[in-house]
């Protein structure tokens, strides 16, 4: 048996959310969201919980958990940077931005810096072409960033504040 539990009150919210659809199974992503509040991540064993509250196989969870790029399967630091790489940022620019914001903070995508004070992660596409690059720091949006932009968004990171 796993340390990873669901506290009794949020067991009991899954239970109400769950008795609003036709299956179970439909709940995954909700459930997946509370699960990475509670954990911080989506570790295996918080994968398998979330499978075993719903009633439903360890594989469906890990469908949804690794085609969205909002779910975190390892913990992060305190400000996630996603950098868009799909066609439209990639031809604005956004392969040399993600080097160069890894350059700066001396690590590589899907990593996190010593001080855990921000990760970075390379993500396939966050909708929003028309503002291209665009990078999603913290779940804000961020459009026609440029290293500029990045440089401020770090010394703002540094200080603690929220980005």
């Amino acid at each position: 048996m796993s340390d990873v539990q669901f506290s009794p009150q949020r067991l009991d919210e899954i239970l109400t959310l769950v008795k609003r659809y036709p299956k179970a199974q439909s709940a995954i992503l909700p459930v997946l969201h509370m699960a990475m509040e509670d954990f911080g991540h989506l570790s295996i064993p918080t994968q398998q919980l979330v499978a075993d509250t719903l009633g439903v196989r360890l594989m469906m969870v890990r469908e949804v958990v690794t085609f969205y790029t909002m779910y975190r399967e390892k913990p992060c630091g305190r400000n996630l940077l996603e950098v868009c790489t799909n066609a439209g940022c990639m031809l604005n620019g956004a392969d040399e931005l993600l080097a160069k914001l890894c350059e700066k903070l001396k690590i590589q995508p899907g990593e996190t810096t010593d001080d855990d004070m921000f990760s970075v992660i390379e993500v396939e596409c966050l909708g929003a072409c028309g503002g291209a690059p665009i990078v999603q720091i913290n779940g804000d949006y961020h459009e026609n960033v440029t290293e500029h932009h990045l440089d401020d968004v770090i010394a703002k990171g540094r200080t603690h504040d929220p980005i």
